[in-house]
């Protein structure tokens, strides 16, 4: 079987790997519960029409990245390559948007054909945060002081906020033709894809990540001075509710995101300790993306964060795992005593404080079992042998602390156990 690998881009994660995604994965969703957001399941798979329609045709998702099929039916399938056009289908069709508001978020796994590097994989892990029906800077304030308060409880630090507005898609009408005029002035040194979307839309050249492209966008037009008057008043009112709240950003013209459904606030957090993969968590408003998809117009903003670059902040700041260990390693010496092992382990289980179990099973001798149950990281382990089988009781044996062990009755196992738990915190 050699020959059974995984598929470039698509990565196992494994023990103890996992129990850091755990914990950063109980804090989001604590954090989501305690500001009122309900969360989604969406599928995986959607029509190829729904992310071209909401992306953009002349973006590098879909021009590039995106994992298309046709099934046997002959109809165009698409592997998620973000979840927003997902959340807002699934709000459409099952009709979450007629005079109602919705504060949602969603997980799992998305897909983008892309060179994998560090923090960037072909099947990478987000987490998405959307609020339908709420027109307001409030909830763009709101949703950026989320993210300040997961950096804080996941100890996350040396993050910075980037901010820009993106106005109107009418008002953007002039700053797209000043673009595009800017930009055929250097349209020799401009590199394909910038000389493709010159025409459809010169705002993706601000996107470039070329490096020789960089000084070239570094002197185009900045879209403040284009921006329409309500605009630039709901990003005044951000920003002011962001300095009230002591929230620090930097402005930055060229931030456009990659997605077409964008208007008015974009935002980015960043950081330098990632390599080149700098962003950790992007969002903005996306009020035209309903009504693109043939719904009445729904004011939108939303967030995502991409999960292996917050799980490998997380470690890099000293981030513990979640606590996946058992509490408990129950022993068996003896063929008889193994029915009534994991009859006990089950009753430790079921308790007043529920316990994280382990059985042993496969046989062994007492000292092999004991070694496995050292190992497991248990701070208690329980023993069954054939005296115990006859007495009614068991043996309680604390391995994390400096005390005796015990023979106790089998129905006061549990209690003894939770109290030389909480000795052990």
């Amino acid at each position: 079987m050699s020959d059974v690998q995984a598929i470039r881009g698509m990565a196992d994660i494994l023990h103890p790997q996992s129990a850091l995604w755990a914990r950063v994965e109980q804090v989001i969703r604590g954090l989501l519960e305690h500001y009122g957001y309900q969360e989604i399941r969406i599928p995986i798979v959607e029509r190829t029409e729904l992310f071209r329609r909401s992306i953009g045709e002349v973006t590098d998702i879909v021009e590039k990245e995106m994992y298309t099929f046709d099934d046997r039916n002959g109809v165009s399938l698409t592997l998620r390559p973000e979840a927003t056009a997902g959340v807002v289908r699934a709000a459409i069709t099952n009709g979450l948007l007629h005079n109602q508001r919705h504060r949602l978020w969603t997980s799992g796994p998305m897909f983008r054909y892309e060179k994998p590097q560090k923090g960037r994989y072909r099947q990478f892990h987000q987490v998405s945060v959307e609020a339908l029906g709420y027109p307001g800077p409030d909830i763009d304030a709101e949703l950026i002081l989320m993210t300040v308060r997961l950096w804080r409880r996941l100890g996350i630090e040396d993050l910075e906020l980037q901010l820009n507005s993106l106005g109107t898609p009418q008002a953007r009408a002039g700053y797209m033709a000043a673009l595009r005029e800017y930009f055929s002035r250097h349209e020799a040194s401009l590199d394909e894809d910038s000389r493709r979307r010159l025409d459809r839309n010169p705002m993706r050249i601000l996107d470039s990540k070329n490096p020789q492209m960089q000084e070239i966008v570094a002197g185009a037009p900045e879209i403040r001075s284009w921006l329409d008057p309500e605009s630039a008043a709901h990003f005044a009112a951000l920003c002011a509710l962001l300095d009230e709240a002591g929230v620090a950003y930097r402005l930055n013209s060229r931030l456009v995101r990659g997605l077409d459904y964008y208007s008015r606030t974009v935002f980015e957090w960043v950081t330098d300790r990632l390599g080149t993969q700098g962003a950790v968590c992007s969002g903005g408003r996306y009020d035209g993306l309903v009504g693109q998809l043939g719904a009445p117009q729904t004011p939108a903003v939303g967030w995502a964060l991409g999960m292996e670059r917050l799980v490998e902040l997380y470690g890099l700041g000293g981030g513990q795992p979640a606590d996946v260990a058992p509490q408990v390693y129950v022993v068996a010496i003896g063929d008889a005593a193994w029915p009534s092992a994991l009859l006990l382990a089950e009753a430790l289980r079921d308790g007043p404080r529920p316990l994280r179990v382990e059985a042993h099973c496969g046989g062994g001798g007492l000292k092999a079992q004991m070694r496995r149950a050292d190992r497991s990281g248990a701070a208690v382990a329980v023993i069954l042998g054939e005296d115990e089988l006859a007495s009614g009781q068991a043996v309680v044996k604390p391995l994390r602390l400096d005390r005796e062990q015990q023979s106790l009755p089998r129905e006061a196992v549990a209690a003894h156990v939770a109290a030389l738990l909480e000795e052990a915190r």
